[in-house]
């Protein structure tokens, strides 16, 4: 919610007198004209009738200038966005209210609140008269099939008098923040190499700051709380033992997005590049809901989140917590002018272990050899390539995507053409299937990076 108090809607711009006068309508310059006008003729004349008649005309719109100006209406604005964070092509409402703290009735009110092109046409609302102490609710819709952070406001209040004599328009300081995230798909919960989740069997174990997971006992210190006495291990042991609780350490998961310009062709929300984003941000969610820590990572070697063990989301971070700020980064995610993946391959050289999925634009020879070298590293590792050739033509995979696939392929990688409509949920479950054929091919069971 975004309030406008008494100080904000008393009317951000006032100005002074002189730019009250300029609020005066086109009515009441004709009206201010006239009287004038008549004034003269009356002195020219020597006609006192006259006089009164102009005197009359030139003083209506300057009593409704003094009137407007000086009431100041105070009329509190708020708004209220719901939600803040909304999907690509979703809807989020929008809702306006108006209240008139003072003791006098409001006249005619015109509300219009900014908001970018891209969400829609700008909205305007007309409200007849508020009551001392009364309130007026509107509302609006906003969309948008492009991802973003769109500011929405300021909010604009347009005062007018019963005579249609003068307008005053006022402005509020208030705005809000539409962040609109890519689209999400939601993956299977297919398994490569018959590896287990985030948490399971098999995984290193971390010490927890309370839990009740597994109980090993060690040597009483001085200072330990007496309550995690382990008394069964005390009389085993013929020591003083206490409980150290662990908890399963959560399995790695880099998801490394290409975002060089040169990858790429084309724009808007068919391109190849928003198809790359929407998958990117499709993996993490499905990751962290599998009970995996992850992090994001680009080309240009920026990771996020930026703390914890390389970069990833702790084990102490909560799942929700770091899929918004990543899908926040993939909000506003643009393409970048690094030359090659030299960066991102120097970041993840020093991490040996875990998945990693990465979704790559165009290779040429010399970012295939990068790509190769990145598999060198410990655990499993899936590519999804998109052929900016092929995906404009609408075909299938060039004959230069098939040779960079086979190479990445021979390195070790899980490596799948995108096409054009391709849909990547489809392209998982190839994923998986590929993985464990070329595990069966070779005499594998699967590795400790392995996904599901």
């Amino acid at each position: 919610m975004a309030p406008g108090g008494p100080d904000g809607a008393d009317g951000a711009e006032r100005g002074g007198p002189r730019a009250a006068l300029s609020g005066l309508t086109t009515r009441g310059r004709s009206f201010l004209a006239a009287g004038v006008a008549a004034g003269v003729c009356a002195y020219v004349l020597g006609q006192s009738d006259l006089l009164r008649v102009g005197f009359l005309l030139a003083a209506l719109p300057l009593i409704c200038v003094a009137v407007l100006y000086r009431t100041r209406y105070r009329v509190a604005g708020s708004r209220r966005l719901t939600p803040s964070r909304v999907s690509a092509g979703s809807e989020a409402r929008v809702r306006l209210r108006m209240d008139n703290v003072t003791r006098l009735p409001t006249g005619l009110l015109m509300l219009q609140d900014h908001v970018p092109y891209v969400l829609g046409p700008r909205p305007r609302f007309v409200l007849d008269r508020v009551e001392p102490g009364g309130r007026r609710e509107v509302s609006y819709r906003v969309r948008s099939d492009l991802r973003g952070r769109y500011p929405l406001g300021p909010l604009q209040l347009r005062l007018s008098d019963p005579f249609g004599m003068c307008e005053l328009t006022r402005s509020f300081s208030a705005y809000d923040i539409l962040t609109v995230i890519p689209r999400t798909e939601p993956l299977p919960p297919v398994r490569l190499g018959g590896q287990s989740a985030g948490y399971g069997e098999g995984r290193q174990r971390s010490p927890a700051l309370a839990g009740e997971d597994d109980v090993i006992p060690r040597g009483y210190r001085y200072g330990d709380d007496l309550r995690r006495v382990h008394w069964r291990s005390t009389a085993r042991y013929g020591e003083l033992m206490v409980r150290r609780e662990e908890q399963p350490q959560r399995a790695g998961c880099t998801v490394l997005l290409d975002t060089r310009r040169a990858g790429y062709l084309g724009s808007g929300p068919d391109s190849p590049f928003e198809w790359a984003v929407s998958g990117a941000a499709s993996a993490v969610v499905h990751m962290l809901e599998r009970g995996f820590a992850v992090r994001l990572l680009t080309d240009t070697g920026s990771s996020v989140p930026g703390e914890g063990t390389d970069g990833f989301a702790g084990a102490g971070q909560e799942t929700g917590e770091g899929a918004a700020l990543m899908l926040d980064t993939l909000a506003v995610v643009d393409h970048s002018d690094e030359p090659g993946l030299t960066r991102c391959y120097e970041t993840l050289r020093g991490s040996t272990e875990g998945l990693l999925v990465a979704f790559f634009g165009d290779l040429d020879e010399e970012q295939t050899a990068v790509a190769v070298r990145m598999r060198q590293r410990g655990g499993a590792a899936v590519a999804f390539v998109l052929d900016s050739d092929g995906w404009s033509s609408g075909g299938g995979s060039t004959a230069r995507s098939e040779e960079r696939l086979r190479q990445l392929r021979e390195a070790g990688w899980t490596a799948l053409a995108v096409e054009a409509g391709a849909e990547l949920p489809e392209l998982w479950r190839q994923a998986a299937r590929q993985h464990s054929e070329s595990a069966v091919a070779g005499g594998s069971t699967g590795s400790s990076g392995g996904w599901s």
